[in-house]
């Protein structure tokens, strides 16, 4: 039932996943490739549109709805002023990584909408970036399931995804928290 389930609103549930949450659906998404219930080349794929349709939508948010009151408190919380500082000392750098980053990933496109990145600019930049991380994290989710596959067998779907969601729960965290550190080290040397 799950699995026929995956089989037909997956590459739906991908994309979706993607935009709205993240990494999970899009590593789930290279879980259920490597299951071969959805082919590989249709789960990145969703993936990179899923991230680059939410993050347009929140750049233009950015850019065209700045009166609503969801934009209005986010340009004034203290995660806004630091993705600015970000954003104005290295711009393209930034528009590349902030989805790699957690915790900034959907503030990040708001602050690009209000600042002076033209909109051409930001969807190259975005399209490029979607395309890398939607590839990599799919891919990631793919690899993980062999590892799953090879040190414990081919398990039943539900104790697979469960396994892959605990390794998200794990590795989700602690690559934020090194990311934060490093992103604070830069920002806090003289002259960054």
């Amino acid at each position: 039932m799950l699995e026929r389930l995956i089989g037909e609103y997956g590459v739906l549930a991908v994309f979706l996943g993607a935009a709205v949450e993240g990494e999970t659906a899009a590593f789930l998404g290279g879980v259920f490739a490597h299951r071969q219930l959805i082919p590989y080349w249709q789960v990145a794929l969703a993936a990179c549109l899923g991230s680059f349709a939410a993050d347009q939508f929140f750049f233009l948010s950015g850019r065209y709805a700045t009166k609503w009151s969801y934009i209005q408190k986010l340009l004034g919380s203290e995660p806004i002023a630091r993705v600015t500082r970000f954003l104005e000392t290295y711009p393209t750098g930034f528009i590349l990584a902030f989805r790699f980053i957690y915790g900034i990933r959907t503030i990040s496109p708001v602050a690009i909408g209000v600042s002076k990145v033209s909109a051409l600019r930001f969807a190259i930049l975005n399209a490029i970036a979607a395309l890398i991380w939607g590839v990599l994290i799919t891919a990631i989710g793919f690899l993980a399931g062999q590892a799953v596959e090879a040190v414990l067998g081919r398990l039943q779907l539900h104790l697979h995804l469960l396994i892959a969601l605990a390794c998200v729960a794990i590795l989700v965290p602690v690559t934020a928290y090194a990311l934060r550190r490093a992103m604070a080290k830069r920002l806090a040397r003289p002259g960054a």
